[in-house]
């Protein structure tokens, strides 16, 4: 493995280190000037590295004093990682602190700097939507909130609870639960929910309109925290009802208003004279942050959202709280008027309130709480964020060391001489041997890195052929073939690639003997450098391994085998995503591109109706007819010309 890797890149000769130094003070001169030229004004501020990414924003009241306490404080944890990097400085100046806070976070959002901080997850977080553009309005589950005319709450940070939630809330306010802009089914008669309690069933008239839109704002009430409006609503209709001799209906009330008290009995913390309030805590350990967010409405806790975040630059509590709040009440639905915060985020309280008042169009309140039950609020948020810390930190030392073990496992199975940091494995997906294609995975240190993934399209002599083992050779010769050509080269040559240019430990391939050969042939370069070649059969999951005849049986519950079957259905998974895109464009160009009477406009009309190619081509002529903009004859048309061509 020597001759791939201890000095690939050439730095060990003179001129190339003399050649480095110039450039590392031409930029050290660059950057000068660039700080020379910052305002003294507030802004926002960002640092650029040598590719052109953005991998810090600040803000500061003063750009030009801001800027350079970075540089003039180069022995902390940030400076020693961040300031090697920068490459380029940028600024943009704004009116007002509060302005400079905002201006921030967008540009956070934008870019996604490594350095700032940020919440962990990528994935969107849940909110609770309601369709109040229908008639009669749907409640529920969703990860987006881009429709105007709808109403969102959120965002959670737990899939569960909202799910939970929503349950609660049908068994109260009784929606609908049916998909699709009216309500109902075909059979024209109430589903089971109707009979079970779970709703009133507007698909066949039982409730008026009206009606139903008083649940539906029963259920806005509660999602906003108006408790005792809601506790206000029900007792009245259940009174009325039994004045009134509606016994059946006042029943129904009141059991509705015993299942809110017994809900709010449980959860409230203190009494209604506190009102309305969210108290943030922020713990901090290295790295890593935690940020719980205790939400009171009504003097009971409402609900409390714990998010983990990304602190590269290692901030302490008050850098990490005032990120925190911006990123969070920037997606949040509603900003109650009093914030409770840490102690530590005093300086910045001010700008961070009226940053929020703007958004809010209303005032906004950060304070420190001093005593009595806002205090007990956020000590309790506090201990929990320092748990949720802790019990991550715990969680992540044992994925750590479960990573630890399936390697050296894997070592010794193998017999290799170091544990196996990087593993690539590869898979081919193919339907009849037409648009075939391949994956590339890697996991570096027992764990996926996706931005080293790459996806294969297969030249046309494999189209048509269903040829595994030829287009593994193929794919696993390109692989080869790309790391002779980027090993040598600098980082920063144009088109360098680092994932092609990184040397593997374990080349994994998904088969049995016969792919493990074609594998042999093409990977020549690759075992003179040392790396071990294996694959892995799905059957009884057979590790064959080079002059061996018979394979490595391990048991299933070892974790160098559970490591290996993850890097395959990884590779696989990512194998088939990248083949049903070029098979549905394939289809789409094949079939809608070539249809009379269909220009841009109408094939994406169609996708949209029917949401793939397979459901349009098996669509009826009535379908057809249906489609919104579609006209009649034109889609009588499509009919015939689907079904005599053959489709």
């Amino acid at each position: 493995m020597a001759d791939g890797s201890s000095n690939g890149n050439g730095w060990d000769d003179p001129q190339a280190r003399e050649s480095a130094a110039q450039a590392a003070r031409a930029r050290d001169e660059r950057l000068r000037e660039q700080r020379r030229a910052l305002p003294d004004q507030p802004g926002v501020y960002l640092f650029r590295n040598a590719k052109g990414t953005v991998i810090y924003v600040g803000k500061a009241k003063s750009i030009k004093k801001r800027v350079a306490s970075h540089f003039s404080n180069p022995s902390t944890q940030a400076g020693r990682d961040l300031l090697p990097m920068i490459d380029r400085i940028e600024s943009l100046v704004v009116a007002t602190e509060a302005e400079a806070l905002l201006a921030e976070q967008n540009f956070i959002k934008q870019y996604k700097p490594r350095f700032n901080i940020r919440l962990r997850d990528d994935k969107s977080y849940p909110y609770i939507g309601i369709s109040l553009d229908e008639d009669y309005p749907r409640v529920y589950f969703t990860r987006e909130r881009h429709r105007r005319e709808r109403a969102y709450f959120g965002p959670y940070s737990n899939a569960k609870r909202v799910r939970e939630t929503l349950d609660l809330l049908g068994k109260i306010f009784m929606f609908r639960t049916c998909d699709g802009p009216t309500p109902g089914r075909r059979s024209g008669s109430p589903c089971l929910d109707y009979y079970i309690k779970r709703c009133e069933a507007p698909c066949v008239g039982y409730v008026t309109r009206d009606e139903y839109r008083v649940a539906i704002d029963g259920v806005i009430d509660f999602l906003s925290g108006r408790y005792n409006a809601i506790e206000s609503a029900i007792e009245a209709n259940m009174r009325e009802a039994a004045a009134e001799q509606r016994f059946e209906d006042a029943a129904r009330e009141r059991n509705r208003l015993r299942a809110i008290r017994s809900l709010l009995e449980r959860q409230r913390v203190t009494n209604a004279s506190v009102g309305t309030l969210d108290a943030i805590a922020i713990a901090v350990e290295g790295h890593d942050a935690n940020a719980q967010v205790f939400q009171v409405r009504d003097g009971v806790l409402s609900d409390r959202q714990g998010f983990y975040l990304e602190n590269e630059a290692g901030d302490d509590v008050a850098a990490v709280a005032e990120a925190f709040v911006l990123q969070y009440y920037g997606s949040a639905l509603m900003i109650p008027p009093l914030l409770v915060v840490q102690r530590e985020v005093g300086e910045s309280a001010s700008a961070i309130a009226a940053a929020l008042a703007e958004r809010r169009g209303g005032p906004v309140e950060l304070r420190a709480a001093e005593r009595g039950d806002k205090k007990r609020i956020l000590e309790l948020a506090e201990r929990n964020a320092k748990l949720a810390l802790d019990q991550e930190r715990l969680r992540s030392e044992r994925r750590r060391q479960q990573r630890v073990d399936a390697l050296e496992g894997l070592q010794k199975v193998l017999g290799l001489d170091t544990i196996p940091l990087r593993i690539e494995c590869f898979d081919i997906s193919h339907v009849g041997g037409t648009h075939t294609v391949a994956s590339m995975v890697v996991f570096e240190a027992g764990a996926a890195k996706k931005s080293d993934y790459r996806r294969f399209t297969l030249r046309e002599g494999t189209e048509g052929v269903p040829d595994d083992f030829a287009s593994m050779e193929e794919v696993l010769t390109r692989r080869l073939g790309q790391y002779e050509r980027q090993h040598d080269r600098s980082p920063h040559d144009e088109g360098y690639d680092s994932s092609f240019a990184s040397l593997p430990n374990v080349v994994v391939i998904d088969g049995g003997k016969g792919q493990l050969s074609a594998g042999m042939r093409a990977l020549e370069g690759f075992r003179r450098r040392g790396v071990a070649i294996v694959s892995l059969a799905k059957r009884i999951e057979e590790v064959f391994l080079p002059g061996r005849s018979t394979p490595i049986v391990l048991p299933h519950d070892t974790p160098e085998l559970q490591l290996l079957q993850r890097i395959r259905d990884e590779a696989h998974r990512f194998a088939i995503t990248h083949h049903r895109v070029r098979r549905d464009r394939a289809m789409t160009v094949s079939v809608l591109d070539t249809l009379p009477g269909v220009g841009p406009a109408r094939k994406r009309a169609l996708l949209k109706h029917f949401g793939s190619p397979e459901a349009f081509l098996a669509a009826t002529r009535e379908e057809l007819e249906a489609v919104p903009g579609l006209p009649g004859k034109v889609a009588r048309d499509l009919y015939l010309q689907i079904n005599k061509t053959g489709h």
